[in-house]
């Protein structure tokens, strides 16, 4: 949650940077989680991404509108019943900086894992994430066997947006 504390302190690093509440930014970032990239379509992502949007998961970089979909589907693809929880940010400038809990089912089993994001915004609107999830806790909850289906299933699915991204350049 952002104090007002917060708000005051961060509104001070935001010299000349029209139109950059750090109260909208920091709620920006915690809806374009936890309604667009939970997977759900509450909103199109559009709504809080630019269409030069630049997506840093991990070791994973995805570009544009439709590299957000493709990001989003590797998750929905992953995990069922998905669902995305931001539970602290801190504003800096034009960057939010998101913790949050990521759920969700993988055959059978329920899962429940950390991660990061940073957002940096350009006009009221996310232009790059870089995110790191802890993947380590998810494999460890999965056990052997469902982490070893999922690394197969998720390679190609990489490998298949790859080819899609260098064919659409």
């Amino acid at each position: 949650m952002l104090a007002m504390d917060d708000a005051i302190t961060v509104s001070r690093n935001l010299a000349g940077m029209p139109n950059m509440d750090p109260i909208e930014l920091a709620r920006c970032a915690k809806a374009a989680l936890e309604r667009v990239c939970s997977g759900a379509n509450l909103d199109p992502a559009s709504r809080y991404y630019s269409a030069e949007f630049v997506d840093h998961v991990n070791d994973l970089e995805f570009s544009g509108l439709d590299g957000a979909e493709q990001s989003i589907a590797l998750y929905k693809q992953a995990l069922s019943n998905l669902q995305i929880r931001v539970h602290e940010q801190l504003v800096e400038g034009n960057r939010v900086t998101s913790r949050f809990t990521v759920s969700g089912s993988c055959r059978g089993r329920h899962v429940r894992f950390g991660g990061i994001t940073i957002s940096r915004f350009e006009a009221g609107l996310i232009v790059e994430d870089w995110s790191m999830i802890d993947t380590l806790s998810m494999a460890r909850q999965l056990g052997l066997w469902r982490t070893l289906w999922l690394a197969v299933k998720q390679r190609r699915a990489i490998a298949i947006a790859r080819a899609a991204a260098r064919s659409g350049s």
